[in-house]
């Protein structure tokens, strides 16, 4: 956790070498600095938050990102333009503590995870368009399918909830393969994969298919579970991701290791 992120690229951005620019309805506070090495303009900024952050995550165009900051109550979630290098708090109104935050693939919607149930906001319009109820005691990660239309929600409850949201707010699916507290879950951007890891050892690697024909119903089918990482004082497996384009998985434990799986 961390106050600061930093970001590094290559781009035309405008002089001055350095700039500082102070956001004050959030409090978040941009530096952009610019230098010329070896014929190529390299920019960092660096935007420091009040609070210390804990998430992360980028809009598919990649100008907006947003940030989760820890014990900041209502100001909890910020979204940045960074060729603006703008940045505003347009929840702060939303009840509940934040876990996790994601933007649609595709549509100007906003994903606000809280402890116990999913707010899906229409950004553009600037309202709610729907809330998800998990079921769930703790949320502790969200993942939005590709196609945008299929939410996945991990809890520390050790339950994977499988939401189709043009079928109901109430999952469509629940999943209780783990153990222990389910960390992160994770779609693939290319093939019909899921995955989610645990406090238990464990990332299952499930087959979920969806289809264009509204009439039926996602296909979901656990594939695999990959084992290797230890448990260090009770946690275990705490991210995944898989790769953008090839049928790869990782995954980062408490032992200090970063596994590839293919």
């Amino acid at each position: 956790y961390n106050y600061k992120l930093h970001i590094n690229f290559s781009g035309p951005l405008p002089s001055p070498a350095v700039s500082e620019e102070v956001s004050e309805s959030t409090g978040v506070k941009w530096n952009v600095v610019r230098e010329t090495k070896d014929g190529r303009r390299d920019v960092s900024i660096t935007v420091e938050h009040t609070k210390p952050v804990k998430q992360v995550v980028w809009h598919y165009r990649g100008d907006y990102f947003a940030t989760v900051m820890a014990d900041a109550q209502g100001a909890s979630v910020v979204i940045h333009q960074l060729s603006k290098r703008q940045s505003q708090c347009p929840f702060r109104n939303s009840k509940g503590v934040v876990q996790k935050v994601s933007f649609h693939p595709s549509k100007p919607f906003f994903f606000i995870a809280t402890q116990t149930s999913v707010r899906v906001y229409n950004l553009a319009k600037q309202e709610l368009t729907k809330k998800l109820l998990t079921g769930a005691k703790w949320i502790s990660s969200i993942a939005v399918h590709p196609q945008g239309d299929n939410v996945l929600v991990g809890s520390y409850d050790k339950k994977l909830c499988w939401f189709d949201m043009d079928l109901s707010s109430k999952p469509y699916k629940v999943l209780r393969h783990h153990k222990q507290a389910v960390r992160q879950v994770c779609f693939h951007s290319c093939y019909p994969l899921f995955a989610s890891c645990s406090d238990d050892g464990s990332v299952i690697v499930c087959h979920g298919k969806v289809f264009n024909d509204l009439m039926q119903n996602p296909q979901i089918v656990p594939v695999k579970v990959l084992k290797g990482h230890a448990t260090v004082d009770g946690l275990s497996v705490l991210d995944c991701v898989f790769h953008p384009s090839q049928p790869w998985l990782f995954s980062a434990g408490t032992d200090h290791t970063i596994r590839l799986y293919t």
